[in-house]
């Protein structure tokens, strides 16, 4: 929380201002420091390997349509990975909802 409200503020000119007015030292790095403690950012967690090795077979498979049973299994697991309180299952009535699903889900498997 601390790293995006400083972003913000660089962004805007008012952290030019504000430093301006109180100086060099005027407690933003402390504030961040704090913010960042007590609203950390989830990292996203790594893909197991039973998860690993479904998602290269999903993947290979380049099919242009994607299943229910492969909805349900992709919706575990980007709720797993990005840690989401209840498994999240976008509307089918949304085609970009699913395909962002997936960039994140390949993100992952990229980086494994």
């Amino acid at each position: 929380m601390g790293d995006t409200i400083e972003k913000i503020t660089t962004a805007t000119g008012i952290k030019a201002a504000v430093k301006f007015v109180a100086g060099e030292d005027c407690g933003c790095e402390e504030r961040k420091v704090k913010l960042n403690a007590l609203f950390p950012r989830r990292q996203p967690l790594c893909m197991s390997e039973t998860e690993y090795n479904w998602w290269s077979a999903f993947m290979e498979r380049n099919a242009t349509t994607i299943q229910p049973d492969e909805l349900d299994v992709i919706s575990a697991m980007y709720s797993r990975i990005f840690q989401k309180r209840k498994v999240y299952r976008p509307c089918t009535c949304n085609p970009n909802a699913w395909q962002e699903i997936i960039n994140h889900l390949n993100y992952i498997y990229d980086t494994y």
